[in-house]
Order: structure tokens, then C-alpha cells, then sequence
């Protein structure tokens, strides 16, 4: 009787081993190919990267108004410094690190309401790490518009200067430099020399010009809430900073004009309604309303 019982207990045992052996094998399995798709995405956006350099909003807006030879932007463009801090605060918002305090129960204008640091996690740029921990740090909070002014140091408070970030075009340049897009040459300008950083990869460029370009052309699509943020900031901003139309002089007439024409449609929105529909980055929104008030 012992004996039996000690049989039917070592196949019960041997049994369960069994089972757990095999869930074992199965986790194993199942663990394996999602390690192995893990890889496969990994290895899909390292394709997408070396495919195509990946650029910030900043780097684009400055891309464009970067004059090919020459090296550097037009001497008459007044607009682009604050058009660039519009851009990080719109970067950072895209990215999840920025966004607008609730607008309450009275209903806020974008203008009035504060901005908010929603994550302090690093970028991985420098100029957006240093707008972000500024940000971070500030209290009370400040508006869109306050932030503008104080990153592009155009502020009558020297209490505040300590929050422009300086030499911002030339440290984009310097990214571009890093990312094979320009290279670094000195000019002698009679009274001084100056750095310039000429474009090297025409293609780069060609692409984000292509990409402004279709986005009004050939990609259309007549409705604001189905373009793509970046695409619509990056026209709204390229605008802003006074470079739009570098993208579209290659057009012929009739393209010209057509494009024009449906950026202007973009530029009569009411950033108030657009900001209060589904889906919208109401960050982005208060930028656009900072440039066009």
C-alpha cells in the first residue's frame, strides 16, 4: 500500500513538473519574440534616422532663412529671434514637456494663461533642455508671450535678463553642422569677419522645402485639424520668423500663388477656436496668437 501511494505521488509530481516546464518553455517563447519585435522597431527608426535627418522646429525655420553660399541670414530679418523661441516653446509642447494652464471656468484667452512644465525629462538639446529648466524654475509661471520676450532677452526687466538664451542662431548652426546639413566658414565683411555656415547637404533642404511646399500644394487637405502639428507649426512659424517665402520662390506663378494663398487661409484662424477644438495643442495656438495680435 506504501509503495503504491509513493507511485501515484511520484507521478503526480513528475506530472507537475512537466507543466511547469513546459509554461516555462512558453514564456520563453512568448518573451523571445517580444524581444525579437522589440528589435525589429528598434531597428525600423534606425532605418527612419538614416534615412533622413531628423531636424528640431528651430533647425528647420533657421534652414530656411539660411541663404545657401553666403552662409547666414538676411541682415533685414527682425523677426527671427523671437520666431525661434516661438518654435522651442512649440517643441517642447510637442514633446510633452510643456502646456498651458486650465483656462478655469471664466474661459482664460490663450495670451493670459500660463505656461506649465508638465515633465522636466531632458530632450537631449541643449537650447530646449536650458528653455525647459528656465521654465521649470519660474514662479509664478509666466506667459507665452512673457516667454518670447524674456528668451529673446527683450525685456525691460534686468531682474530677467538672466533668461535669454544667447547666441541661439548660431548654436542651431553649430547643430546642423553636427547633423552634416552646413559646414563652417570664415568671411571677411570689410570691418570684421564673421562666421557662416553654408549649406553642404542640398538634399536636407530640399526635402523640408518639398515638405513645405506640399503640404499647400500637393497635400492639402483644407482643414487645419487634419494637418500634421509639426507641418502646420512649421508653416505658422516659418511665417512668424519672416522665412515662408523662401520655400516657395521656386515655385512657378500660378503654384506660387496658389500656396500663398492657402498659408494665408492658415494665417486668418482664430487661434482661440482652433485651440478649444478636440485634438489641438493649445500651446501652439498661443504661440500663433503671440505673432499675429
Amino acid at each position: 500500500m506504501t509503495t503504491l501511494t509513493q507511485r501515484t505521488s511520484g507521478l503526480v509530481q513528475r506530472r507537475t513538473e512537466a507543466i511547469r516546464s513546459a509554461a516555462a518553455d512558453k514564456d520563453k517563447e512568448s518573451g523571445g519574440e517580444e524581444d525579437e519585435a522589440r528589435r525589429g522597431e528598434e531597428e525600423e527608426e534606425d532605418k527612419g534616422d538614416s534615412k533622413e535627418t531628423r531636424l528640431t522646429l528651430m533647425e528647420e525655420v533657421l534652414l530656411l532663412g539660411l541663404k545657401d553660399r553666403e552662409g547666414y541670414t538676411s541682415f533685414w530679418n527682425d523677426c527671427i529671434s523671437s520666431g525661434l523661441r516661438g518654435c522651442m516653446l512649440v517643441e517642447l509642447a510637442l514633446r510633452g514637456r510643456l502646456q498651458l494652464e486650465a483656462c478655469g471656468v471664466r474661459r482664460k484667452s490663450l495670451l493670459s494663461r500660463k505656461v506649465i512644465c508638465k515633465s522636466d525629462a531632458p530632450t537631449g538639446d541643449v537650447l530646449l533642455d536650458e528653455a525647459l529648466k528656465h521654465i521649470k524654475e519660474t514662479q509664478p509661471p509666466e506667459t507665452v508671450q512673457s516667454w518670447i520676450e524674456l528668451l529673446s532677452g527683450e525685456t525691460w526687466n534686468p531682474l530677467k535678463l538672466h533668461y535669454q538664451l544667447r547666441n541661439v542662431r548660431e548654436r542651431l548652426a553649430k547643430n546642423l553642422v553636427e547633423k552634416g546639413v552646413l559646414t563652417t566658414e570664415k568671411q571677411n565683411f570689410l570691418l570684421f569677419d564673421m562666421t557662416t555656415h553654408p549649406l553642404t547637404n542640398s538634399s536636407i533642404k530640399q526635402r523640408l522645402v518639398k515638405k513645405v511646399q506640399d503640404s499647400v500644394l500637393e497635400k492639402w487637405v483644407n482643414d487645419p485639424q487634419r494637418m500634421d502639428k509639426r507641418i502646420l507649426a512649421l508653416i505658422l512659424l516659418a511665417h512668424s520668423s519672416d522665412v515662408l517665402e523662401n520655400a516657395f520662390a521656386p515655385l512657378q506663378d500660378d503654384q506660387y500663388d496658389l500656396g500663398m494663398k492657402r498659408v494665408h487661409t492658415l494665417l486668418e484662424l482664430e487661434p482661440e477656436k482652433e485651440s478649444a477644438k478636440p485634438n489641438t495643442n493649445e500651446l501652439m495656438w498661443a504661440v500663433v496668437a503671440a505673432f499675429t495680435k
